[in-house]
């Protein structure tokens, strides 16, 4: 079985790790510190950055400092995982869910002016699978009504529009370091900060409210990352160059080997976006599902089904609301097997069995 996503961990990890024990320096200490400047410097153009335990803290703990709270709304797209509108709930906020546009599955910004009313306090695009959202028309519009942009960039380490890097856009932003993610510190995030302000408060937040032991100055939370943890993300992040070309050059393959069959639509790139690919979206007209089932059963390829239910339609939101391209893109959505672990051949093989299946269903 080919997988659909692989955590590529190797002995330069392993060393890393050896060598925070070995000091005996496990918590946050100087790892972590290192860890927040060099993410800052390659990924966010010298951004200050905060790790943290998740990306879902992250969030979380940006939100918090950027002032949302009970009474807010802050518009979301329901095309995502739970954590972006689990993040804005958290805070007291009502998260406002909006459709996506159909070709990159990120906010519509036609959609999301619509929905903003006098007690928006900010907008909360995902770059969804490596793919940057449309920043240029979220922002004029956030500049226009006078509200915050606040981005999801858990899935986006490295993806850029027009030049600028995603996580530099808005107030914060919020990168996971989930194992299966572009890269990983075993599990962790880290928050990209627009003013000192902000991140000073990030880091009251992970550690209980305090910069200066038991001098806790607001209520705050244990979302601090281990130095363990910060160890493998710097490793990790001196490899995502060469990951992420490598998922470019996958998906270069892949959009050449599945124009034009029928049923399937490979995603697109926007003009001036710098795609990261932590997934390979293509979208499946008819039988989703089915399609998978036969890629896995027939030959042997893995595949992914992210978001089947959109937020708004899921047990903790209940709600109901007319959003027909995220109801669309619900039921088309399937991701192939693009990280850096593939070979030449995986890819191919990949090729040959949507080929395959998608021909058959024709």
């Amino acid at each position: 079985m080919i997988p659909a996503a692989k955590p590529l961990i190797g002995d330069e990890e392993r060393a890393a790790v050896d060598r925070v024990l070995r000091s005996g320096m496990i918590a946050g200490g100087p790892e972590v510190a290192a860890f927040e400047t060099e993410f800052g410097d390659q990924l966010v153009d010298g951004w200050s950055c905060v790790a943290v335990n998740s990306g879902t803290a992250g969030s979380h703990l940006g939100l918090l400092a950027a002032g949302v709270g009970r009474g807010d709304e802050v518009i979301v797209p329901s095309f995502t995982f739970a954590a972006t509108a689990n993040s804005v709930a958290l805070t007291g906020a009502t998260p406002v869910f909006v459709d996506i546009e159909p070709d990159y599955f990120c906010l519509d910004p036609v959609a999301v002016e619509a929905a903003i009313t006098p007690r928006t306090k900010g907008i909360m695009p995902v770059h969804l699978y490596g793919h940057p959202a449309n920043m240029t028309a979220l922002v004029e519009i956030a500049q226009r009504h006078g509200i915050a942009i606040y981005e999801d960039a858990a899935q986006a380490h490295g993806a850029a529009l027009h030049g600028k890097p995603v996580g530099t856009f808005g107030e914060f932003a919020m990168f996971s370091l989930y194992p299966t993610k572009n890269m990983t510190s075993g599990e962790g995030g880290m928050v990209s900060c627009a003013t000192p302000e902000i991140a000073r408060m990030v880091r009251l937040l992970r550690n209980q409210g305090m910069e200066k032991r038991y001098e806790n100055e607001v209520v705050g939370f244990n979302a601090r990352m281990t130095d363990i943890h910060a160890a493998i993300g710097r490793v990790q992040l001196t490899k995502l160059p060469a990951w992420t070309a490598q998922r470019q050059q996958n998906a270069k393959f892949l959009d050449a080997g599945l124009a034009g069959l029928p049923g399937i639509t490979v995603p697109p790139v926007a003009e001036g976006a710098v795609h990261v690919y932590h997934q390979y979206t293509i979208r499946v007209a008819d039988d989703r599902d089915g399609f998978a089932k036969a890629l896995a059963d027939e030959h042997g390829v893995g595949s992914g089904v992210y978001y089947p239910i959109p937020n708004h339609r899921l047990p903790s939101f209940r709600l109901t609301l007319d959003l027909p391209q995220t109801e669309l893109a619900a039921q088309q959505a399937l991701s192939l097997p693009v990280h850096p672990a593939l070979s030449q051949d995986d890819v191919a093989a990949v090729i040959e069995a949507v080929a395959a299946v998608a021909r058959a269903g024709a």
